[in-house]
């Protein structure tokens, strides 16, 4: 299986992390080729070139049954052309788990020679992996004829997490990349609108990237008070922060199936969020979240304040966010659909 590093930051570390010591390793004999890590760029060069001649070595010498790659757009998926090259050399059967969710427009964006890399890439995989329905309905732009698999990404459950909140502030979380795409420089003008109407309330925004930017706006508006920022978190201080919040706000402007989303329901927390990619599946509209349009600051304050005005309508929420996790999005299923790929992707091969 080609991985980032499972220290780094994103949703695929994420989604990776819980493969290790899982059913699947029961089931496969599993190794792990970490491709990527949080450094700086020399040492992400050594590592890719350390990751392709371990690859080079198990082909050489064990020859795999299987190649789980994943993958993204941009630099991950030139990362990844190596090894899918290789493996299709050796006639190694190729899983692309593709997660990125701007893998489309890469695609549509690209000129005839990119699109043809493409295109070539996608055709020596026995199966593509897409995280949702509408991925695999956007991924239709990519001419290839290698089959497309839903394999939604998945949610740990914590069920002792869920209970009425009585405490304030009220605690609005945030985890991920502050970028534009994240919806992140919106956060200013929400919470203007939110706090005009409750000032009791604190954005908690755990994440890496331009949080300076955003930073320098919030007290340019006088907001930077409502605000704080813990920075990437993980394990113990992740676990802290979803107990303690009130609701999961990701006003995204694009999306696969977030992991983070999946996160919070499995910590039974009503979500707010942009209703783009895959995100309609896991968000039901007044009844575990509310969704909006990107960049629909109104509709996102006013979400956020029906929720923490309301304990017990935010209690209600959580409990669906936590049942529909649980019942659709369990690590349990997760994999248990990753077993049943395998095996198929085994049996044309033999």
């Amino acid at each position: 299986m080609i991985v980032p590093s499972f220290s780094a930051k994103g949703g695929i570390a994420t989604v990776v992390s819980g493969y290790r010591n899982s059913d699947l390793e029961k089931q496969f004999q599993m190794k792990y080729i970490e491709t990527y890590c949080d450094r700086n760029k020399l040492r992400k060069i050594f590592k890719a070139i350390g990751a392709y001649f371990a690859f080079l070595k198990e082909v050489w010498f064990h020859k795999p049954d299987l190649l789980h790659v994943h993958s993204s757009f941009g630099g991950s998926f030139y990362r990844k052309l190596p090894f899918i090259r290789l493996a299709s050399r050796h006639k190694i059967p190729i899983i692309n788990h593709i997660h990125g969710s701007e893998i489309a427009e890469f695609y549509t964006n690209a000129g005839k020679r990119k699109q043809r890399l493409v295109e070539k890439c996608f055709d020596q995989c026995a199966c593509l992996v897409v995280l949702s329905q509408e991925w695999q309905e956007k991924l239709a732009v990519v001419k290839t004829d290698t089959p497309k698999v839903v394999v939604e990404n998945y949610s740990a459950i914590h069920k002792e997490c869920l209970r009425v909140k009585n405490e304030t502030p009220k605690t609005v979380l945030f985890l991920g990349f502050i970028t534009k795409l994240k919806g992140c420089f919106d956060l200013p003008a929400v919470a203007a609108e939110v706090t005009k109407e409750y000032g009791d309330i604190r954005f908690i925004i755990a994440g890496s990237g331009d949080a300076e930017t955003l930073q320098s706006r919030l007290k340019t508006q006088g907001l930077l008070q409502y605000f704080q920022f813990p920075g990437w978190v993980r394990n113990d201080e992740k676990d802290a922060l979803l107990k303690s919040a009130d609701l999961f706000f990701l006003p995204s402007y694009t999306e696969g199936m977030p992991m983070s989303i999946l996160e919070a329901m499995g910590y039974g927390l009503p979500i707010v969020a942009s209703n783009v990619g895959g995100i309609p599946q896991l968000v039901e509209e007044n009844v575990n979240g509310f969704m909006a349009d990107p960049g629909d600051i109104e509709a996102f304050s006013n979400a956020i304040l029906a929720i923490v005005k309301d304990r017990d309508f935010a209690f209600k929420m959580g409990q669906k966010s936590l049942q529909k996790a649980e019942e659709s999005y369990s690590l349990k299923s997760h994999l248990e659909k990753l077993s049943t790929l395998y095996l198929r992707v085994l049996s044309k091969e033999n």
